[in-house]
């Protein structure tokens, strides 16, 4: 009995792990079922990403050219330096980290470290390396016979002309997008489509060689060309930053040149200024001195540091709005006259100042104009006649004006970070208030900002016949192979005032040059007109007690028949009585006296202006002096022989160089007279005639520049050589001259 108890246990053991084994078998025959059935499509995919390795191909950025076709950003190929630890033999380390520290700048023992780290396959130890470096890279690994060092192909930005509109086009960040400027509000235009490698890879993470490969080529990005012209906007920051050093501007100047017909941009900048290619380093030598008396590395030094790099990105032109001044009275003018309520034959009586609502508002002459006309109070830039000017036209129609002229509301242009000053104008209610106190402020350009941007496009509408254009950047957008996609067009937005409004307009501004406060912008042979501006910076004064101005002058060319308009602002220049008369006005004629000859506008000379002209001096080596003297004699120039040779062998001015009417030509007949020089006199803050006096009596000869040196406030202000120098007799003596007594 007891054994048939034995064989039945056995028997039922065999069953349950008969049954167990049959229980097993299915789940496992379940599971199968579900990897390779249900979720196999999954797993594979799944097991393929773990065996390939996808690098994305960076696309090369369009690139950004001038109006004539000059590059101002482009695309170049680079290689970043890969390690692959998994192909470097222990003993390859230590000859593989001292060569890339050599040629990389990098430290060895962090190239030594990566080298071991065999747990990787792709370690990135140099990044956007150029051709010559790349060769340098090639060249070790061949030497070493070392798998284990790689290239990869990848792009950089380029800025050919260094820091030329760096504001303008702004710059890339380390992954190759936008950062500011063109770059950024252009982005989806010029950055292309990235391509890419996948290969297959095996356990230790490396390529497998002709397994799996597939290249996805690259697609360039679309290129630019800008309204920009190289030439004029070198010509417009060459000038900014002789300005900002001259007169030490604190808080950096702004200029911009737009054709006054279209409001293309031909030249905008900011100065102090930055290098694309090196945006992070900072391109004012003030800022840079400040920097370095701070602890590095400190919360100081890098919030120093990110404000100073962020500061000299922003393009002021379009993002610092500014009380405009007077510049603004031409808008002020063009509304009175267009509105009817004022002509040129009407007068206004400035005693020096006058008072609205118990508010004193001053005059810049304290002793008053007297009566003047309407013509008159715009080229003494009286700010009394323009609060009567402006109590004419009323709150209500200067408010319109503002609309009218684009004022109140963002120009749109075709680039980041311009102002949304809506509300930065005087509102309706404000213009309307009993008392007039705000309209009287507003209608000589205070209490109320505007762009350096807006003002320019203003001005443009007031003299191009009348009409308000939507200002831009972009004139074309081509394709990776040079065929035009888009090209914009002038767009007309209003019509502002009428054409015979804008032609007294253009009548007044260039009058202004002429006769009143803008003659430092004056050009011998060319018609400008323009418009001066002093402005307070009140929110300034009211917030920390400081009273800075901001200078500006705006010139316009030919006043006849305008092409260009140019307006220059300078921002806090360290000068006791500046005025934009007598600071910003001579930068604009410095840039329009450039501008204008390249742009093909030939000048016209008047008969006075002829008579005053200076001569071109001749080539007269190797003449007998006395008919190098009868040459010299004949171009209304004289002679002064020194030596005692038979044949001149020297001359002083050489040849080609130009000297007033009457001016001497020194002829060196022997090589001993050559030795003699004379010491330059001092002429800084004398009158025409004393300047002229005291370097004709030296022996030398006198250029001069700016202002008409008859009129009553000439005043030499600069001169070169300088005083104390030594020179060769006959040598120019080159003095600019302003016009002191002007101011607006």
């Amino acid at each position: 009995m007891a054994k048939d108890t034995g064989k039945g246990m056995r028997l039922r053991m065999i069953l349950v792990m008969l049954f167990m084994t049959l229980v097993c078998m299915g789940v496992l025959i379940y599971r199968l079922s579900v990897l390779q059935i249900t979720g196999g499509q999954e797993y594979q995919q799944r097991a393929v990403a773990q065996q390939m390795r996808s690098v994305s191909i960076n696309a090369n950025r369009g690139t950004i050219y001038d109006r004539n076709g000059k590059e101002l950003a482009t695309s170049a190929t680079v290689w970043n330096v890969i390690l692959v630890p998994a192909y470097i033999e222990d003993e390859e380390v230590e000859p593989i980290a001292a060569g890339l520290a050599e040629i990389l700048g990098k430290e060895k023992d962090e190239i030594a470290a990566r080298c071991a780290n065999k747990e990787r396959y792709y370690e990135l130890v140099g990044n956007k390396v150029e051709e010559e470096t790349a060769q340098k890279v090639l060249a070790l690994a061949e030497q070493l016979g070392t798998k284990g060092i790689t290239l990869e192909e990848d792009t950089k930005r380029y800025y050919p002309y260094g820091d030329l509109a760096a504001q303008v086009l702004g710059f890339t960040g380390s992954e190759n997008k936008g950062a500011y400027g063109i770059e950024a509000y252009y982005e989806e235009t010029l950055a292309g489509t990235p391509g890419r490698k996948v290969s297959a890879q095996n356990a230790m993470g490396t390529d497998l060689d002709f397994q799996y490969k597939e290249l996805y080529e690259a697609k360039e990005g679309n290129s630019l060309v800008l309204t920009i012209d190289e030439t004029i906007q070198h010509y417009l920051e060459k000038h900014l930053e002789t300005a900002v050093i001259e007169h030490n501007v604190k808080n950096g100047a702004a200029g911009i040149i737009m054709d006054a017909n279209t409001c293309e941009v031909l030249a905008m900048a900011t100065a102090p200024d930055f290098d694309p290619n090196k945006p992070l380093e900072l391109g004012d030598p003030n800022k840079q001195a400040q920097l370095e008396l701070l602890e590095e590395d400190s919360e100081e030094y890098n919030e120093f540091l990110r404000q100073a790099q962020y500061d000299q990105w922003r393009n002021k032109v379009i993002s610092d709005p500014y009380e405009p001044g007077s510049v603004f009275k031409i808008v002020t003018a063009a509304t009175a006259l267009e509105n009817g309520v004022a002509s040129l034959n009407d007068t206004f009586e400035c005693t020096g100042s006058t008072t609205v609502s118990g508010n004193r508002f001053g005059c810049w002459k304290a002793a008053g104009h007297g009566v003047q006309t309407f013509t008159q109070a715009i080229e003494n830039s009286c700010n009394p006649a323009f609060i009567a000017i402006g109590a004419r036209i009323g709150g209500a129609d200067f408010y319109e004006a503002f609309e009218r002229y684009g004022l109140a509301e963002p120009t749109g242009i075709d680039l980041p970070g311009e102002a949304d000053n809506a509300g930065l104008v005087q509102s309706y209610t404000n213009l309307t208030k009993e008392g007039g106190v705000e309209l009287a402020s507003t209608s000589f350009g205070q209490t109320f900002k505007v762009s350096a941007l807006q003002l320019c496009t203003a001005v443009c509408a007031s003299v191009n016949g009348g009409t308000l254009y939507q200002p831009y950047i972009v004139k074309q957008v081509l394709d990776p192979e040079g065929n035009v996609i888009s090209t914009t067009q002038p767009e007309a937005k209003r019509q502002v005032i009428s054409e015979e409004t804008s032609e007294t307009i253009r009548y007044l501004t260039e009058m202004v040059v002429k006769e009143g406060s803008g003659r430092n912008a004056t050009i011998p042979g060319y018609r400008i007109g323009g418009k001066t501006g002093t402005s307070e910076k009140i929110d300034l004064l009211i917030q920390t007690g400081r009273d800075e101005n901001i200078l500006s002058f705006v010139g316009i060319a030919p006043a006849d028949d305008p092409q260009i308009v140019c307006l220059i602002m300078l921002d806090e220049p360290t000068l006791e009585n500046a005025f934009g008369s007598t600071i910003a006005a001579p930068v604009v004629g410095a840039v329009l006296s450039e501008v204008l000859p390249y742009l093909g506008i030939d000048p016209e000379y008047s008969d006075e202006e002829l008579a005053n002209m200076d001569i071109t001096v001749g080539n007269y080596v190797g003449m007998v002096p006395h008919d190098a003297q009868a040459a010299l004699t004949q171009k209304t120039l004289k002679a002064r022989i020194i030596g005692d040779g038979g044949t001149v062998i020297a001359q002083v001015p050489s040849s080609g160089e130009d000297i007033p009417r009457g001016g001497t030509v020194v002829l060196y007949t022997d090589q001993l007279s050559q030795e003699d020089t004379v010491v330059v006199p001092g002429v800084i803050g004398m009158s025409g005639a004393e300047a002229n006096r005291t370097i004709v009596n030296a022996g030398l000869n006198i250029k001069v520049k700016g202002v008409d040196t008859e009129l009553p406030g000439a005043v030499a202000v600069r001169q070169s050589p300088a005083e104390g120098e030594s020179v060769p007799p006959g040598t120019i003596i080159t003095v600019d001259f302003l016009d002191l007594t002007t101011d607006g």
